[in-house]
């Protein structure tokens, strides 16, 4: 299927490039006050006022398909092409996927899904036993130890 959709798309290539080489008339006048019969003698193609190449040759554009048709774009040569390829779907997919998945299922970072659940589980207790939510001592001062001031 591949060496098919190759010879399919090196034809369409090919027409494609030539229907690019058709001529268009560029007008090179500077101001629009010319009669429309000057302006035409002044049209010329684009192919006139651009020459191909400096030495005079006319080189027409290398299709990469037609020396390797398994083409990626990644490089000329075949072989560097199909490992720069297969480099770039490893690192470009593969390694997307696995990160993503050991970062999701990562433990919860700062215990902050933890202490939420903590904390309604602690006010729904407390209002169970009819104690305030919030008490104005942080701990029990029953079971505080303080130094006695001669320790001091």
């Amino acid at each position: 299927m591949a060496s098919g959709l190759s010879r399919v798309w090196s034809g369409l290539s090919r027409a494609r490039l030539s229907a690019v080489r058709l001529a268009r008339p560029v007008s090179q006048t500077s101001t629009s006050t010319s009669t429309s019969a000057s302006s035409a003698a002044r049209a010329a193609t684009v192919a006139e006022l651009q020459p191909h190449a400096k030495g005079g040759h006319d080189h027409d554009e290398v299709n990469p398909f037609e020396k390797n048709p398994d083409y990626h774009g990644f490089s000329e040569d075949p072989v560097v092409d199909e490992w720069n390829k297969r480099l770039a779907f490893f690192f470009g997919i593969s390694m997307i996927v696995i990160a993503g998945t050991f970062i999701h299922y990562l433990p919860d970072h700062g215990m902050r899904q933890w202490a939420r659940r903590e904390a309604e589980r602690l006010v729904t207790q407390r209002e169970a036993q009819g104690l305030p939510v919030l008490d104005e001592n942080y701990y029990d001062p029953g079971k505080i130890i303080l130094p006695s001031s001669s320790e001091e």
